[in-house]
């Protein structure tokens, strides 16, 4: 079996863990309003309130109902970090994705290997960098093999990142749970790199392919979205975004029965798979895929030899994922965040 195919363990592993995290439900409360009511400074160099960003979290009191800011100053913070379900209302702001990065460097478990992870409601991240550096360097004759290495895991609902980064080889952005709003924001990698059930609206995005990493030739694969039914939701949009790198690289592959991936006015480098698609774990029952490029341009948006299952969208059908608020705001919650 292929390093980039998933095995049947770790297919039910991460069914188990999904169902696991959904389980823990959604814990509400009344926001008083969008102002933070306070900051905290993180600074590695001992010049703020904390040196680390989960130490500035850990302060934070649990069942928190105003929204707290956390300033990181410019740095690379080494460190794996997890706001809990239980703390609501934090926003994490950086410098700036290229000066502010939190990394670290673990593989093998598509959920504990995370950099970044997110449980809990009502949060917004800006100009800030989550990396998996375990791929950094690929080096298989030293016995570094390619393997499930998350920047990302967000199971939590109306969650929005703004000018962030997020870098990885495989599996890069877990988007499991939740709707999720990235604005402006950059994403690299190579294998199912944006992937899971979430329900996402990725705006003026920039997606690096880097295939070229990978040895033998191997053609790489952007999305693996896991939908699983008809009555669910879940799906990822791409709007006005840009799909830039090496290729040869899929669209995106089937990880669940109901898989629904929408590109919109993305502009493609010429690095695109002529078939564009993967019906993967659903082969044989393509029409319940919801796959579609709509006003796409560029090198690589010729449709012309795209499979045939690829669906075309139109009116009221487009409209519903490429409109923000149909389909991710209908309760306004993104107007409830901080300016």
């Amino acid at each position: 079996m292929q390093f980039h195919q998933l095995t049947l363990h770790y297919y039910f592993i991460v069914a188990l863990t999904l169902l696991w995290v959904a389980a823990w439900g959604s814990l509400k409360y009344d926001v008083e309003g969008v102002v933070p009511a306070g900051t905290i400074i993180v600074d590695k160099s001992g010049h703020g309130n904390f040196s680390t960003l989960q130490q500035a979290i850990d302060s934070i009191p649990h069942n928190n109902n105003n929204w707290i800011r956390i300033h990181v100053n410019a740095g690379i913070y080494n460190e794996k970090v997890l706001i809990p379900q239980d703390k609501q209302f934090i926003f994490v702001e950086g410098e700036g994705r290229d000066t502010t990065v939190v990394e670290w460097g673990e593989a093998g478990d598509v959920v504990k290997s995370t950099t970044f992870t997110i449980l809990a409601d009502n949060f917004m991240a800006r100009g800030i960098t989550f990396k998996n550096t375990y791929d950094e360097v690929i080096a298989r004759d030293q016995g570094r093999t390619i393997t499930w290495a998350p920047a990302a895991l967000v199971a939590a609902d109306k969650v929005s990142f703004q000018g962030c980064g997020f870098v990885s080889l495989q599996d890069t952005l877990t988007d499991a749970r939740g709707r999720h709003y990235f604005d402006s924001c950059y994403i690299e990698g190579a294998i199912d790199f944006i992937w899971s059930n979430g329900q996402s609206f990725f705006k003026a995005c920039s997606i690096n392919v880097t295939t070229a990493r990978l040895p033998g030739g191997e053609t790489g694969f952007i999305t693996a979205q896991g939908r699983e039914s008809a009555s669910e939701t879940s799906g990822f949009v791409f709007h006005s975004s840009s799909v830039i790198g090496t290729g040869p690289a899929l669209l995106g592959r089937a990880y669940r029965n109901y898989s629904t991936v929408v590109f919109y006015k993305t502009n493609f480098d010429n690095i695109i798979a002529p078939e564009g698609w993967d019906a993967w774990f659903n082969t044989g029952h393509e029409e319940l895929l919801t796959y579609s490029e709509e006003e796409c341009y560029g090198a690589g948006a010729d449709i012309s030899k795209r499979v045939k299952w690829e669906k075309k969208l139109t009116g009221q059908d487009l409209n519903k994922f490429i409109d923000v608020n149909s389909f991710i705001n209908q309760d306004g919650w993104l107007e409830n965040q901080p300016a």
